[in-house]
């Protein structure tokens, strides 16, 4: 999952891109109305974190200019002003969710995942692939009713694959959607992390689910492969 924050408060975009990135995202930041106009217009997120108060415009208007592009991710607005009145606009111009500065970021978490849940459209919080299941909002992988223990990134990864399950992914789709450096500086990690995956979900069982694409890059289903 891949998620955009626009926020000029450099103390607080750290302290979330760390605390979204341990707890397995891949996280972009942008600190201008422009810049996040910019990114979230050419890259998918599944969802956005966005502040009212930009140095160059409000949140509102970026708010407002995005659902006007029709880019339909979840958008979590962060305020200063709690007033009833600023909450009603946000939503009117298509916010998803409002949460009022100071918080907890337990609680930009929790949101952040049950905005994850609802989603653009009507999407089940479990991912299901013959006996492996996967539940979106605690992260909780079993297969054949063993839990499975993943680390954040293993569990992002089987995520991604499971959500376009039977589709051919390529090493620069995952290292998007999953990592977010440049794929030059990740050629050989989604490799890695591929048969970290295989060892914990395959090995074992006799239904193979992670199969290798050769000349792509990996899939996920039920067909079998190398």
């Amino acid at each position: 999952m891949r998620i955009l924050i626009v926020e000029d408060e450099k103390d607080l975009a750290t302290l979330l891109l760390r605390d979204l990135e341990a707890d397995g995202y891949a996280v972009d930041a942008a600190s201008t109305v422009a810049g996040g106009l910019a990114m979230a217009t050419t890259v998918h997120y599944d969802i956005i974190i966005l502040d009212l108060l930009l140095p160059d415009g409000s949140g509102t208007e970026l708010l407002t200019a995005l659902r006007q592009r029709r880019i339909d991710a979840p958008i979590l607005v962060l305020t200063a002003n709690g007033d009833l009145d600023t909450k009603v606009e946000n939503f009117d111009a298509g916010a998803d969710d409002c949460l009022t500065k100071p918080f907890a970021i337990a609680e930009l978490l929790v949101r952040v995942r049950a905005l994850l849940r609802r989603g653009p459209v009507t999407v089940s919080s479990t991912l299901k692939l013959a006996d492996l299941e996967i539940d979106r909002l605690t992260h909780q992988v079993r297969r054949g009713g063993q839990r499975i223990e993943l680390s954040p990134k293993e569990y992002s990864l089987l995520e991604y694959m499971m959500l376009h399950s039977g589709r051919a992914l390529s090493r620069s789709m995952i290292v998007e959607h999953v990592w977010d450096q440049s794929f030059e500086d990740l050629s050989n990690i989604v490799d890695v992390y591929v048969r970290l995956l295989r060892r914990k979900i395959d090995d074992g069982v006799e239904t193979k689910l992670i199969r290798t694409v050769r000349g792509v890059g990996y899939a996920i289903g039920t067909d079998g492969g190398p």
